[in-house]
């Protein structure tokens, strides 16, 4: 892999990315509903939050793999990130679908923390963090190229995913770019 990342762009593809992130709150509280909005209004608005930014990730995969959108990556060291899975779930699901929604105040500030929650993901880069991968037995790794001594070869680290159980330093592989910083492997 190489080029300079002085920005990360395909913006709306990490909007998008990071949507389908925390769709599994939205069902969460389209099964539990609440008490300010009636169900008629709340579950098909629910529902969309979760069928669109998905959707749209089919839709990004389907696209690259159509056209061929391939990269060559060299493995330097591989991080395994099952742990940020866990984490995600015990600290950005449970307790907003606990958060109490009785009152318009009470709303307002879920998501205003769900925009902070959005805002992080987005500026960390954590847009590849999806429950459908871990369904479909993907794995996510944070890849470290392997150092060669030059500043604009691509030195920053990337995300793939796979369904391997180990990636070995050294190797190179094939993959799709679903972003500019997350990588499905092809060939699975």
């Amino acid at each position: 892999m190489s080029g300079s990342r002085l920005g990360e762009g395909l913006r709306a593809v990490r909007l998008l990315m990071v949507l389908s992130s925390i769709s599994p709150l939205f069902v969460l509280w389209a099964i539990r509903g609440i008490r300010l909005v009636p169900d008629c209004y709340f579950i098909p608005f629910c529902a969309i939050l979760v069928v669109v930014p998905y959707s749209f990730l089919w839709l990004r995969i389907v696209m690259v793999q159509r056209l061929n959108e391939r990269v060559q990556l060299d493995i330097g060291e591989a991080e395994d990130h099952r742990d940020h899975l866990l984490v995600y779930l015990f600290t950005m699901l449970l307790p907003f679908y606990f958060a109490d929604l009785g009152t318009w105040r009470d709303a307002a500030a879920v998501v205003a923390a769900l925009g902070f929650v959005v805002f992080l993901f987005w500026h960390l880069n954590l847009h590849y963090m999806n429950v459908l991968f871990a369904v479909f037995g993907f794995r996510v790794f944070t890849i470290y190229p392997q150092p060669d001594n030059n500043p604009l070869s691509g030195n920053a680290p990337f995300v793939l995913i796979t369904r391997r159980v180990i990636v070995p330093s050294g190797m190179q592989l094939e993959a799709y770019r679903l972003s500019d910083t997350v990588y499905l492997e092809v060939n699975q």
